[in-house]
């Protein structure tokens, strides 16, 4: 795990990674407290999607990127920084500009189901109480000594 490069608010993009392709997130709406919005971009081609967590289409994809995914890019820049997600999405920003202007693509679906369940486990994790014991679902690697 890379460390921010700057601390992110989680209030309104409380999950954003670089994977699979695709920079991808769960985004706040900014109407309803109780529903989110699963973003990607596609790296290469910058096809979006937002959606919510159970595939309802977001009604601001009007041919552009909806402020989702705008939010999303720019929590990414903070996490990630500029340089790092220009490069993973293969695009570039000439000085002076957003990286989210940048972006061409155009829409196309992607299941929200994924993500969502990544962002799932995630907030588990912040549950789990403090120990230094070894957490069985986070044990991977073996011990390197040996145990008397």
């Amino acid at each position: 795990m890379v460390p921010p490069v700057q601390p992110r608010k989680l209030a309104k993009v409380p999950f954003v990674e670089l994977a699979d392709g695709r920079l991808q997130g769960v985004v706040s709406s900014g109407s309803d407290i109780g529903r989110v919005y699963v973003s990607s971009i596609a790296a290469g081609t910058h096809n979006y999607n937002c959606s919510t967590n159970n595939n309802r289409p977001c009604g601001g994809l009007y041919g552009s990127p909806c402020k989702h995914l705008r939010a999303l890019v720019a929590e990414a820049v903070v996490q990630y920084g500029a340089d790092r997600v220009a490069r993973y999405l293969r695009v570039e920003v000439p000085e002076g500009e957003e990286l989210a202007d940048c972006l061409g693509g155009a829409h196309e679906p992607a299941p929200a189901a994924v993500v969502f369940s990544r962002f799932l486990r995630h907030l588990a994790y912040l549950e789990v109480p403090d120990t230094t014991l070894p957490i069985p679902e986070l044990h991977w690697f073996p011990a390197t000594g040996t145990v008397s």
